[in-house]
């Protein structure tokens, strides 16, 4: 219940003040608009990545395979892969851990493949500040190429449930 009764015409044109803010937030989109744009292409913010449909068995199947192949040793219960320089790296998510740990060459390049178990996934490499979403029947595969010696913390950013605050993986580069 109103204190009083709303006028019969209700809409009346804008005032000048309300038309300089209508042009003030539009001329701002635009700028932001404009900005993102440069940033994407100037900037290089995006991710160079390729994407291809994978079912879950098939990228479990490589992963594994990858490891057996690779595999230098074991930290915490987690496979230590070595892969060759210039090659192929598997990682995959599943509920609260990332599995290998990979072990790269300062200045190689390397492609790494990225899917998930079970859950959306966000992998986030730090301190480099690395992001991709990571799901499932999907390879994510990015191009590395490390420039710092030293161990590299992996990080879900998305939430994937009750464990999702230990879901800690990690990425070592040596000399």
């Amino acid at each position: 219940m109103s204190l009083a009764a709303p006028e019969r015409i209700w809409w009346k044109p804008l005032g000048w003040d309300e038309k300089l803010w209508v042009w003030v937030s539009l001329v701002f989109c635009v700028i932001l608009l404009s900005g993102m744009i440069v940033w994407h292409v100037a900037g290089l913010q995006t991710a160079p990545s390729e994407t291809y449909s994978v079912s879950v068995e098939r990228f479990t199947q490589l992963t594994d395979d990858f490891i057996e192949e690779y595999k230098v040793g074991e930290e915490n219960g987690l496979p230590v892969v070595r892969p060759p320089a210039g090659g192929d790296a598997y990682v995959q998510a599943s509920t609260w851990q990332w599995s290998p740990i990979l072990e790269l060459q300062k200045g190689q390049t390397y492609r790494i493949h990225l899917s998930s178990k079970d859950l959306q996934h966000g992998f986030s490499l730090q301190p480099v500040n690395y992001n991709l979403q990571v799901l499932p029947d999907y390879d994510y595969v990015m191009t590395l190429t490390p420039a710092d010696v030293g161990e590299f913390t992996i990080l879900c950013n998305e939430y994937c449930g009750l464990g999702h605050h230990l879901m800690v993986g990690k990425l070592i580069v040596t000399e």
